[in-house]
């Protein structure tokens, strides 16, 4: 077989952990499988860097932070196949410049464009263990760049799709994908297979185990993920492409889930904005200059209109929330509207599953739960597999427990 393994900052977070990491691959390799490894910095390194480049500047150019964070990924690469060797396997390291991962020029936040596979295919037909630097690129005019935060996740989903593998197995400190955090429920049950247009829900809603973007990639290029713990020889979980078969045979419904997971986001804020006149684009020029400045709206509500006026009510992450106040404020003259409300203090709890689809009556059973529960819903979104419900932060955890015991995620085949 041919496989792509990723193992994060966690798993080569030192020199121990990355001969542990070496004599995984090791296995594999002793298997007759093709391997590609793609790499993290070692744990806490790209925090490090960051800390001392805002020491000699408060404002870097991302040009230069890029540059700056992709030594992090170098570091690693280098070691490992430095171990890999030392265990008698022939391993040769890439960064993102030489195996030719060309992307967009937006430093920070770079998307792939194309992946030159031939450097590495050369390397596997040779029987080479190949080591790729995750998190990094380069653009059309050879500047390094970097893929955001969990960009590693992409870099290995990519790679697997330009060398038509057969599994992307991601490795991390937990052992696979949970109907909820763990942390937060201890009813939470692993769950071995899930559908990715799923796990991009989860991802995009709070959910830490994947990079959203790198699933949103798989679900394109057709990649199979696996999910599973560097530290211990579990299964894992499954990330399935709605085409992809498993042993022959297609799945369906995947352990016959109406809700498959649940995910909470608390890096939320909420805007309401009142009177507001109630006019044909009034709520375009109200989000344009959002849009304009990359702020992602999420939950959007508008009262029924009164008088000729109205009241728009949306969340934005909370990192945003200073920005679009500011954006909002130099809307007012033009736009004329009232009172504008900020509250960091709120939650996005959300569920979701595929099975949502021809199951009537979801909704109704979670506002139930949480109404028995006393937990006020401020706002709600739905879409065809998830409903998101934004409360009041202090019952973040409450909701979670609350709805994962209201739909029996904690049992299989529920």
């Amino acid at each position: 077989m041919r496989i792509v393994q990723k193992y994060g900052g966690s798993s080569m977070g030192s020199v121990e952990r990355i001969g542990l990491v070496a004599a995984r691959i090791a296995r594999s390799h002793a298997q007759g499988h093709s391997i590609v490894v793609v790499v993290s910095a070692m744990q806490g390194e790209t925090d490090r860097l960051l800390k001392l480049a805002a020491q000699l500047s408060p404002r870097p150019r991302d040009r230069e932070i890029d540059v700056l964070l992709a030594t992090g990924e170098q570091v690693s690469i280098a070691l490992l196949a430095l171990a890999l060797r030392e265990k008698g396997i022939d391993a040769r390291s890439f960064l993102g410049h030489q195996v030719r991962i060309l992307t967009d020029n937006v430093h920070g936040s770079a998307r792939i464009q194309t992946i030159d596979a031939a450097p590495v295919q050369e390397c596997l037909d040779r029987g080479e263990v190949v080591v790729v630097a995750g998190f990094q690129g380069v653009d059309q005019d050879g500047n390094i760049t970097t893929l955001g935060r969990g960009g590693s996740d992409l870099s290995a989903v990519a790679m697997a799709a330009a060398i038509a593998a057969d599994a992307c197995e991601i490795y991390s400190d937990v052992d696979g994908i949970y109907t909820t955090d763990p942390a937060i429920c201890s009813r939470a049950r692993k769950i071995d297979r899930i559908w990715a247009e799923e796990m991009l829900e989860l991802a995009s809603l709070g959910a830490k185990v994947l990079q959203a973007r790198s699933v949103e990639f798989a679900l394109k290029h057709k990649v199979t993920i696996c999910c599973k713990s560097t530290f211990d020889d579990g299964d894992g979980s499954w990330v399935i492409p709605q085409t992809v078969t498993m042993g022959g045979e297609a799945m369906q419904g995947l352990e016959g889930a109406v809700v498959t997971g649940i995910a909470c986001d608390r890096q939320t804020a909420r805007f309401s904005v009142s009177g507001i006149l109630n006019r044909p684009g009034a709520a375009a020029a109200l989000f344009r200059p959002l849009a304009q400045d990359a702020i992602n709206v999420d939950v959007i509500i508008q009262t029924a209109p009164q008088d000729g006026y109205c009241e728009l009510s949306f969340t934005v992450p909370q990192v945003s929330a200073r920005r679009t106040a500011e954006l909002l404020e130099s809307l007012r003259p033009t736009m004329g509207f009232g009172q504008v409300r900020l509250a960091e203090n709120v939650a996005k709890v959300s569920i979701v599953g595929a099975g949502m689809r021809s199951q009537p009556g979801v909704a109704l059973r979670a506002f139930e739960a949480l109404g028995d529960a006393g937990i006020d819903i401020e706002l709600i979104s739905t879409s065809e597999i998830k409903i998101s419900l934004v409360v009041d932060d202090r019952f973040t955890e409450a909701a979670v427990r609350v709805l994962h015991d209201a739909f029996e995620l904690h049992a299989v085949g529920r």
